[in-house]
């Protein structure tokens, strides 16, 4: 089973070091970024499951930062701050963030808040809809007007992944990762064929899979 990738926005390296030792302990992929610039650029191509999010930042807030990926994602954030009045919290939660644990911590405790907010967002609802398209998520089943579009089990966990983040390019390794369970180790031929029969059967729904080298795969409406 693949890892579950948690991406760690800090500019104190000592502090940043250690969470990702923690982390890693825990079976745990961590990715680190120093900067929101180098935040967004592990977003885009990491996609990761949980951001641990620093507020003050070089080059910027974090809370605008959260605000931003607020617009296209629900990845839970973790907000890790040395701003500590209720205010601040207030602020912070306010702004978009799943929990809110300040400075100085204890290592215990910021890993149950980690733990609990996984546990949380793999809660996936019962029923899926886009416009024409619905999913079921238990039985496994999408439809086109209520139609069984016949979808492998594959094709299934790819539309479901991109329904849930429709108009943002997703990697082709993130694709791989959580529709086979493992690593894709250089291997796209499997993903490729599978997104290529998928878009096929949904291409009447007036949803389309767009490809961009580099970038991987973008769900987004003809």
């Amino acid at each position: 089973m693949s890892e579950k990738r948690i991406l760690l926005v800090e500019d104190n390296e000592q502090i940043m070091r250690g969470n990702e030792r923690m982390l890693t302990r825990r079976g745990y992929k961590a990715v680190t970024a120093l900067t929101l610039g180098e935040a967004r650029k592990a977003v885009e191509a990491q996609m990761p499951d949980l951001i641990v999010l620093d507020i003050m930042l070089p080059d910027g807030s974090g809370l605008d930062f959260m605000g931003e990926l607020r617009r296209y994602s629900k990845i839970p954030v973790l907000l890790l701050t040395g701003l500590t009045t209720n205010e601040d919290v207030v602020r912070g939660l306010t702004a978009g963030s799943d929990d809110y644990l300040a400075k100085p911590y204890d290592f215990g405790v910021l890993m149950a808040r980690v733990e609990a907010l996984l546990r949380r967002s793999e809660q996936i609802p019962e029923k899926l809809t886009r416009d024409r398209l619905s999913l079921d998520v238990a039985a496994g089943v999408a439809a086109l007007d209520g139609t069984d579009l016949l979808l492998t089990q594959k094709e299934f966990a790819l539309l479901m992944i991109f329904t849930q983040n429709e108009g943002r390019f997703i990697s082709a390794e993130y694709l791989y990762e959580k529709a086979w369970k493992q690593p894709m180790l250089g291997d796209s031929q499997a993903l490729k064929k599978t997104v290529f029969n998928l878009r096929k059967k949904i291409e009447n729904s007036g949803w389309c899979i767009e490809c961009s080298r580099g970038e991987g795969y973008c769900f987004e409406r003809v």
